[in-house]
């Protein structure tokens, strides 16, 4: 929603009313509801039944930059039993999943690289896929991110300069994927704020902080093909359209959405059995990248 508008519901139906002008959505059509100024108005009523229906609302401030969300306190009939069982999760199977879930990051950066052609030396990512060890103790993670980024965007780009339009960019789209990636944690009876890695007592949350890395590089992708001179509506709906892009998961062409909710409970599912071969990582297949094709 990018309009002054107000929101309420009406028999399973979103009702959006912009002047004279009066549009119905199906709750069952929707999965996420991004708010982009704070000139628009909602009910109660509709947010309840958002919760109900487990639809997450990014809320986003004047710059129109997402800055809260909104989420139902139980996304499932046990949450409690799952929440205890996540309070004395094991640390061996945290750190070796954690380890998986870096190495298939550092993977998915180095396969953007080479769709562009932008690594000088493709070996030296591979060779932090090969180091990681459990609980990624000697920082593969940073050491990899440092030579992507400076490969992506140049020696010059940094990711604490606050003022570049390639930060806000893929801020916002990591932003995006983090609350998208919360809803799924909730949505299978989990909490957001303890985490396997992320282990911050000011960051509520640390699971979903963790779950989301294997995604970002489909958000470095997408940035990398936009205009970085500029931060406009028009490059924030580009960013977003990822999430209804399809790739390979499972064996299955899947929408990016649907991929992160087989991936989050896979995820889930590897802690609770100490499997972690049960873990569905998404492929990473971008030679075809075209508007409404695979990644």
């Amino acid at each position: 929603m990018t309009n002054t508008a107000k929101l309420d519901y009406k028999m399973d139906y979103l009702v959006v009313r912009e002047g004279d002008q009066v549009s119905r959505i199906h709750l069952s059509e929707i999965s996420l509801v991004i708010l982009e100024t704070p000139a628009i108005s909602l009910t109660a009523y509709l947010l309840c039944e958002l919760a109900k229906n487990k639809i997450d609302i990014i809320f986003c401030d004047e710059k129109r930059y997402p800055n809260g969300r909104y989420m139902p306190f139980y996304g499932s009939h046990d949450t409690s039993n799952k929440v205890r069982k996540q309070c004395i999760w094991d640390d061996n199977i945290k750190r070796l999943i954690w380890k998986d879930v870096v190495k298939q990051k550092i993977l998915g950066q180095l396969k953007v690289l080479e769709r562009f052609e932008r690594l000088d030396n493709p070996d030296k990512l591979s060779q932090y896929i090969s180091d990681v060890q459990l609980g990624d103790e000697t920082n593969r993670e940073g050491h990899a991110a440092k030579v992507y980024f400076n490969s992506l965007f140049g020696k010059g780009f940094s990711r604490d300069n606050k003022e570049d339009p390639i930060n806000a960019q893929l801020n916002y789209g990591y932003g995006i994927l983090l609350s998208i990636v919360c809803r799924e944690v909730i949505k299978n009876g989990y909490i957001t704020q303890l985490g396997i890695h992320h282990d911050n007592m000011f960051n509520d949350f640390n699971l979903a902080c963790d779950l989301m890395e294997p995604f970002r590089p489909f958000i470095d992708l997408i940035v990398l093909g936009l205009n970085h001179s500029e931060f406009n509506t028009v490059i924030k709906r580009e960013i977003l359209g990822f999430l209804s892009r399809k790739i390979i998961i499972n064996d299955r062409e899947q929408y990016v959405i649907n991929a992160i909710e087989i991936y989050v409970k896979s995820i889930l599912d590897a802690i609770t059995n100490h499997d972690s071969s049960l873990i569905n990582f998404p492929e990473y297949e971008f030679k075809t990248y075209e508007s409404n094709c695979i990644l």
